[in-house]
């Protein structure tokens, strides 16, 4: 290690596993911005499900071990590479994806997946904006293609995407239904969007909705789509194109100026717990909010 080379606390993966092989070092390098690129003090960092199926080996995409994990992150710009004219140091911003991996003190990211966090959110809130906000926004806008008027039913409607859904849903004119599996989940629903809400661990509880949503492996018989002309769309936000994240951003962004973007915060960890953290967001009793790394 070069003499006096900055350090910091960051968590690596050096093999995939459970969630004991997230692994806290405080003698990572921090990394320095190239072209294009920022680093970023991190306050707070996202934990989406994802990274625990990145992070077991069983996800599609590997990444090259060791990694830190992590692509929602909020702080403080502290360094710009070159080429780097929208950003300086000290601007507060959020991102939807690093370079270097997110659950550190210093997040490496490109200039293209940066953005101004507005003063009226904190950085807990801005690091709850990244994959949720993007992948509803994908699912309803660009994909389902909905429409104001029409209905729309979230499964799961407590938790960090399902939140954002219900936001985005009922901003964009849509009635907006809502699932969850506890009381606070079900209030939580209601309070950010929802026209009505169920509880999914309620015995027969589809029987109370028009619209029928599935949180598991289903069976389809191809025939009963037709009469409705119904389609089964898969969403994945990492398939957006640049000039998309954009399109999203943009959208968002004004969101986040009206003030119907407004992302709810629950479960808040140390990086010391990040197993535990990891452990939850898959196996917890019921979703309440975004969980989220707190660094400051």
């Amino acid at each position: 290690m070069t003499t006096g080379q900055r350090l910091m606390r960051a968590v690596r993966v050096f093999e995939f596993g459970g969630p004991e092989v997230l692994k806290l070092q405080s003698d990572v390098a921090v990394p320095t911005p190239k072209d294009f690129q920022v680093l970023i003090k991190v306050h707070a960092c996202g934990v989406n499900p994802v990274e625990t199926y990145i992070r077991s080996g069983t996800y599609s995409r590997k990444p090259p071990l060791p990694y830190t994990p992590g692509s929602d992150v909020a702080g403080v710009i502290e360094a710009v590479g070159d080429n780097v004219s929208a950003f300086k140091k000290g601007d507060r911003v959020f991102t939807t994806s690093t370079i270097s991996g997110g659950y550190a003190e210093y997040a490496l990211a490109a200039n293209h997946t940066v953005y101004k966090l507005p003063e009226k959110l904190d950085f807990k809130q801005g690091a709850a904006i990244g994959i949720p906000y993007f992948t509803a926004y994908r699912a309803l806008i660009h994909s389902a293609r909905v429409k104001p008027g029409e209905t729309v039913l979230v499964h799961g409607a407590s938790g960090g995407v399902g939140i954002a859904t219900c936001q985005i849903a009922r901003a964009y004119g849509l009635k907006v239904l809502g699932t969850a599996g506890t009381e606070e989940g079900q209030k939580i629903v209601l309070q950010n969007g929802a026209h009505e809400v169920f509880n999914h661990r309620e015995i027969n509880y589809i029987d109370k909705i028009k619209v029928v949503g599935s949180r598991g492996t289903i069976e389809i018989n191809p025939r009963d789509t037709m009469a409705k002309e119904s389609s089964i769309v898969g969403v994945a936000v990492f398939s957006s194109t640049k000039e998309e994240f954009q399109q999203f951003a943009a959208a968002l962004q004004a969101g986040m100026e009206v003030g119907w973007l407004k992302p709810v915060i629950g479960p808040q960890y140390p990086l010391e717990k990040v197993a535990q953290a990891h452990e939850n967001i898959i196996d917890g009793s019921g979703a309440t909010g975004k969980m989220i790394l707190v660094l400051c």
